[in-house]
């Protein structure tokens, strides 16, 4: 199977050797997005709840290239640098979704790129519409 690179100017390019998500079939493979504005590139680092929001309005634009939505998300992985920010980052997060949660984990580490609060990365199921006739 042959893997598409998915990139849109809506999102923050990569600082890195590495794709803004990768789909494979309908699988579709977000890398970690941090709270860097599409178009300025400033960091948002006001609050850890503006931080979480640019995350992931940053997710929600690459997923909007790949023709899909958080609707289709089907495992997430949350990224903190401090387990004590999880009830901020949690509901920030929770409010992106209305119903049938992914699958998700939490961790904490030492040090995320750009010494950001939080990253969050998506795995996705991209859903191919039939055609009409």
């Amino acid at each position: 199977m042959k893997k598409q690179i998915i990139n849109t100017p809506n999102a923050p390019q990569p600082i890195g050797p590495y794709s803004q998500a990768v789909q494979v079939g309908d699988w579709l493979f977000l890398s970690g997005q941090i709270a860097l504005h599409p178009t300025t590139g400033a960091l948002i680092l006001n609050s850890i709840e503006a931080e979480t929001t640019q995350v992931m309005e940053n997710i929600k634009a690459v997923l909007q290239e790949a023709n899909t939505s958080l609707e289709s998300v089907v495992k997430t992985t949350i990224y903190l640098s401090d387990m004590d920010l999880f009830p901020s980052v949690n509901e920030v997060y929770g409010s992106y979704f209305t119903n049938d949660f992914p699958a998700r984990e939490t961790i904490a580490v030492k040090t995320l790129p750009k010494n950001v609060n939080v990253e969050i990365s998506m795995i996705a199921v991209v859903v191919k519409k039939a055609s009409a006739l």
